[in-house]
């Protein structure tokens, strides 16, 4: 039986939002999951003048984009008639987005998010951190659809990206929905070839696989320096064709400022392909 039993989406103003859904829907389809779509963007802000004394202005809380709102709407709407999965509309109205949204996801079992891009004007009223201060407070898998190029809801390439860390076994454990359907599955580990430990840590986890239905597992080398770890998993998924990449994602938040790993700022930025995470 699948675990994915609820789907959590998010949705905004921006034109891949439909992609995101169009994808959740599939999901929901081919994992008979519950799927709840939620438009979450902050409200503009609005300056005023300043108070007496010369201190700086006081930003004050304007209203959500209605042309954001109607679009995603619309966009809810349209595809409801497209799929025959169960979905429901929620929104945020001026609720802090991040801390709501986690509020929503912590009863879900994966999260759909989207890529910023930057070049996207529409969705600059969903904050720049948005999707790594979820997954990193909610603590639930979240998958990051890219802002450009096809999305597949089981891909036939996946690559996995192993660290023995209680973030990568969470992203394992929640992916195999998703591995078990993929003809491929491309190990990769953190730590090198030549340490004495590499070969028994490849063994645990293709037993581990292999005792969850996932067999066709095909290891690779580990980068050479750990700083360019983000730009040659990036390099590896694009060589073996991966529709997917799994990993856990590495951060804290200290003082309500987000710190990430190196390799997990870098996929998040550039994968061009879906990223399966979890913290």
């Amino acid at each position: 039986m699948s675990t994915l039993r609820s789907i959590l989406v998010h949705l905004d103003g921006t034109d891949r939002a439909e992609v995101r859904l169009r994808l959740a829907h599939r999901l929901a389809a081919l994992h008979e999951s519950a799927l709840t779509a939620l438009f979450a963007v902050s409200p503009s802000v609005l300056a005023v003048l300043p108070m007496i004394g010369g201190l700086p202005p006081m930003p004050m809380a304007g209203d959500i984009d209605p042309d954001h709102r109607a679009h995603a709407a619309a966009v809810f709407e349209r595809l409801l008639q497209d799929h025959a999965s169960r979905s429901d509309w929620r929104e945020l109205r001026g609720e802090p987005v991040v801390e709501s949204f986690v509020q929503h996801a912590l009863t879900s079992d994966l999260m759909v998010l989207g890529q910023r891009d930057p070049r996207d004007k529409a969705g600059f009223d969903v904050p720049a951190d948005f999707v790594e201060a979820v997954v990193l407070a909610s603590g639930k898998p979240a998958l990051v659809v890219p802002f450009a190029g096809r999305v597949s809801p089981n891909p036939a390439k996946v690559l996995v990206a192993w660290r023995g860390a209680r973030e990568s076994a969470r992203a394992l454990e929640t992916a195999l929905p998703l591995l078990r359907s993929a003809q491929e599955v491309h190990l990769v580990a953190a730590m090198s070839a030549a340490d004495p430990a590499h070969g028994t840590t490849m063994s645990r986890l293709r037993d581990y696989l292999r005792l969850h239905g996932v067999r066709q597992t095909r290891e690779h080398k580990a980068p050479a320096e750990d700083r360019h770890a983000g730009e040659a998993l990036l390099s590896l998924a694009q060589e073996t064709g991966a529709g997917l990449i799994v990993m856990g994602a590495y951060g804290h938040s200290p003082a309500r400022e987000l710190v990430l790993g190196g390799a997990t700022r870098t996929v998040l930025e550039w994968a061009a392909v879906p990223v399966w995470m979890a913290h």
